[in-house]
């Protein structure tokens, strides 16, 4: 499909929505902004643009129309429209995602993501199975710092792991199954579970504590420690699982691999003694997580990153020019503050409760448990239809919740926490389905049908591990 259909199509979209007769119980400003949200969603998808442009084209529009009311419910002033365009940057989960790719930065420039593969390498490397556990700790390790597991997984692991397979002669054209699919569907599978573990370990889990908070103002928000516990039993055994499944179900044909942790010592070796940097990044990383755990009193997550941020700069572990030129980090600043302001100008139109009351109404007689557990699968499996994890955040997340708020007996902090927990496990889903996948999809070791075979596979195992938890734990670890 070439650029020009691309564009046409969601202004199409946004066109049509807007010819559609306005269906009771919405206002003629709804069903336009509606237009717009959805035209908004298909450039996410079809990305004509750069994904920042289409979400600061959207929300200008949005803002320049007026077609967001006023807290009143009155016409909206020149002033609040303003207001609307920009409340996403604002938005403190927004600066905790742009400080986290700072983190990123501050792993890769002082070179300790790739010593800490590197070290897991030498000491685990000498077989299939603990080279397996290497490259998944690997990823495991830098998770709870880096909210792009694109960053983490396609840009600090792969570039070790990748080394491996040809000295062992796999090579695409050549014996893949020796040793390179098995690496390579490992560091895939891993990073979906890792990118659900933590909230800080993939951009659209902050996105979706986002649109969490705005649903449901008055519930306790879910902190760093909240997403951890409930997560903590399910992350476990599937972060086991996944170098243990893949072993058995897709084992490479060599077992031994006495050369690896040869290499890893001679590219240690040439690394050097760890340096300053590298210790002050540790521990900076260290002082970060420690205050999101023990810290929520004192500080927000937020603020947290902010305080860390700036002890980064001033200890040289990053300077300022590096802040400045980091032009991933300002995109996805100007991409999240976007489409959180999107996503909620869908609540204060009055769309969001027009349609989860119609839905609302579909589900009347079922019990709570059946309702939460479907609207789980439903998100969960839905993203077969979707090449972004935040374009389906944005478009899904929002009619779920306005869903569930309209229905007497449902928790929404409860669901909120149900919906977001999932999103980095269902990116294992399809070869489009998360920002690595099409890394390791593209090296040629995994067959394409091996490789949508074990996405629905894994997928399976995936929900039905988390699904559990989901229902019966995670009620229980949101209360501590």
């Amino acid at each position: 499909m070439n650029r020009t259909v691309r564009a046409i199509l969601p202004i199409a979209v946004a066109a049509v929505v807007w010819l559609l007769p306005v269906p009771d119980g919405l206002t003629v400003n709804a069903m336009r902004y509606l237009g717009i949200f959805l035209g908004v969603i298909l450039a996410l998808i079809l990305e004509p643009l750069p994904n920042s442009a289409v979400g600061l084209i959207g929300c200008t529009l949005a803002g320049a129309l007026r077609l967001v009311p006023a807290p009143d419910g009155k016409v909206a002033t020149l002033g609040q429209s303003l207001g609307f365009t920009l409340s996403g940057f604002v938005d403190s989960t927004v600066w905790l995602i742009f400080v986290a790719y700072m983190f990123a930065m501050g792993y890769e420039k002082t070179g300790l993501g790739k010593r800490i593969a590197l070290l897991l390498m030498k000491k685990l490397g000498g077989k299939a199975l603990g080279l397996g556990y290497a490259a998944a700790f690997a990823d495991l390790v830098l998770a709870p710092f880096i909210p792009s597991n694109t960053a983490r997984s396609a840009g600090t692991v792969y570039p070790v792991v990748k080394n491996i397979p040809p000295m062992y002669g796999s090579l695409p054209e050549s014996e893949p199954r020796k040793i390179g699919g098995y690496l390579m569907w490992i560091c895939i599978a891993t990073t979906s579970v890792t990118s659900s573990m933590f909230f800080t370990g993939l951009a659209p889990n902050l996105l979706a504590l986002s649109l969490i908070n705005k649903a449901a103002p008055n519930a306790a928000p879910i902190l760093w420690m909240d997403w951890f516990w409930c997560m903590l039993p399910a992350g476990v055994i599937l972060f086991i699982l996944v170098p243990l499944i893949t072993y058995f179900i897709y084992p490479p044909t060599q077992k031994e691999f006495p050369e690896t942790p040869k290499w890893a010592a001679a590219e240690l070796e040439k690394l050097g003694s760890i340096t300053r940097q590298e210790i002050m990044m540790a521990l900076m990383a260290l002082t970060a997580l420690l205050l999101w755990i023990f810290g929520s009193k004192l500080l927000n997550a937020t603020m947290v990153a902010l305080v860390v941020l700036c002890l980064m700069v001033i200890l040289d572990v990053i300077n300022w020019n590096d802040v400045i030129s980091n032009k991933s980090a300002w995109n996805t600043l100007a991409w999240f503050a976007t489409l959180v302001a999107m996503a909620s100008g869908l609540a204060r139109v009055g769309f969001l409760k027009w349609l989860g009351a119609i839905f609302a109404g579909y589900l009347s007689g079922s019990s709570i448990f059946v309702i939460m557990f479907g609207l789980m699968a439903l998100f969960y499996f839905a993203h077969y239809f979707f090449a972004s994890l935040t374009a389906h955040t944005t478009a899904l997340m929002p009619v779920l919740l306005a869903t569930g708020m309209a229905v007497p007996g449902v928790d929404i902090r409860l669901l909120g926490m149900m919906l977001a927990g999932c999103l980095g496990i269902m990116g294992i889903l399809t070869p489009y389905g998360t920002g690595p996948s099409p890394v390791y999809y593209n090296t040629g070791y995994i067959e394409r049908k091996t490789f949508w075979t074990f996405g629905s596979v894994y997928g399976f195992i995936f929900f039905a591990v988390y699904a559990v938890f989901a229902m019966y734990w995670f009620p229980t670890a949101l209360k501590f």
